[in-house]
């Protein structure tokens, strides 16, 4: 009898309306990169969003390069697809170049982990104790 008032009251939950469409609202989060910050002598910040559910299938797909196809998709800002960051002078002619470029690789790979939890992928097991 519990069972199905659990799956009941899930289905009313669901079927209620007032649940977000996680395809328009994506979760958002602002990301300090800590080298640049020191580098640039104050905060930059790169504000990150999740993902909808086709881009993540199409950036999967690019097995040679998902984390920073990731941080290409998932980064708000700064937007990389912005043509001002390419400099064919310094051979930045994609996106990606400038991703990498601009980041090193373990900065990318822990943008990707923080887009990956925003979507769900990822989710902290541990938290750390304080005062212990």
């Amino acid at each position: 009898m519990e069972e199905t008032m659990k799956k009941g009251s899930v289905l009313d939950l669901l079927l209620n309306g007032d649940l977000p469409d996680v395809r328009k609202k994506l979760p958002e989060k602002r990301m300090r990169i800590d080298r640049l910050s020191e580098l640039a002598g104050h905060d930059v910040i790169f504000t990150l969003r999740g993902i909808p559910y086709q881009t993540i299938r199409k950036v999967q797909k690019k097995t040679d390069a998902i984390a920073v196809n990731m941080v290409l998709e998932g980064c708000v800002e700064p937007n990389f697809h912005d043509k001002r960051l390419l400099s064919p002078e310094k051979n930045i002619a994609t996106p990606i170049d400038a991703i990498t470029a601009m980041l090193t690789p373990g900065e990318i790979d822990e943008l990707s982990v923080e887009i990956q939890m925003l979507d769900g992928y990822i989710v902290r097991t541990l938290s750390e104790v304080k005062n212990a």
